[in-house]
């Protein structure tokens, strides 16, 4: 199928164009049609920049399937900067995803937190998911605030996580590496203290409830 995908600032004048047609598979994604965007001379800025991604001129996310003739735009930082990245799935989650998120000019520091399954066999993860998303957005908007970061991201996952395997990746950028790892720090603390996601320990097919405290 075919796409029109909308590109302003850098994105306009690094590709020369304020728009490009891509082909996609009819099963693809926001998130296929960024990398394919990305494949093209001049667009490779999209590796290390964080967009918002809007479908038909409604903001969307990545896993949004597209239909052909879709419009899909992507929106660079505005001057105000980029909201954070937060995200709740059931897929694995990748560090190198969630840091590219956080990518800045002015970064002179980044710091990645990756909290991951141990001592039993699996964790499983319940989440009241649109209320977790936006806790989390807030929780990053305001780290962004009081540490002077320059961009933050956070993934969590949901069900089924094996031993070794992360549950939750935390990303920030700052200027100075003081400020990334305090942000970085009151982010996984208030994400693990706030959002709304419960865990189970599971070991030789037993499930036990972790307790967690009042937010």
């Amino acid at each position: 199928m075919k796409l029109t995908v909308r590109l302003f600032a850098m994105l306009r004048e690094s590709a020369g164009s304020d728009s490009i047609e891509i082909e996609l598979p009819e099963d693809a994604t926001a998130a296929d049609a960024v990398a394919a965007v990305g494949e093209r001379p001049g667009l490779e800025i999209l590796d290390r920049l964080p967009v918002r991604l809007a479908v038909n001129r409604e903001y969307a996310d990545e896993e949004t399937h597209l239909s052909p003739g879709d419009e899909l735009a992507l929106i660079p930082p505005v001057s105000g900067g980029a909201p954070p990245h937060v995200r709740v799935t059931g897929e694995s989650l990748s560090m190198e995803g969630v840091t590219a998120r956080v990518g800045d000019p002015g970064a002179g520091a980044i710091v990645t937190f990756q909290g991951t399954t141990r001592d039993v066999e699996r964790l499983d993860y319940e989440a009241y998911g649109p209320m977790a998303s936006e806790k989390m957005a807030t929780i990053l908007s305001e780290c962004v605030e009081r540490h002077g970061l320059r961009a933050a991201a956070a993934e969590h996952r949901v069900g089924s996580v094996p031993r070794g395997e992360p549950s939750v990746i935390v990303a920030v950028s700052a200027a100075h590496r003081e400020e990334a790892f305090a942000g970085a720090r009151e982010a996984i603390d208030r994400i693990k203290a706030e959002a709304p996601i419960w865990k189970q320990e599971v070991e030789a097919g037993e499930g036990t409830w972790v307790e967690g405290a009042r937010p």
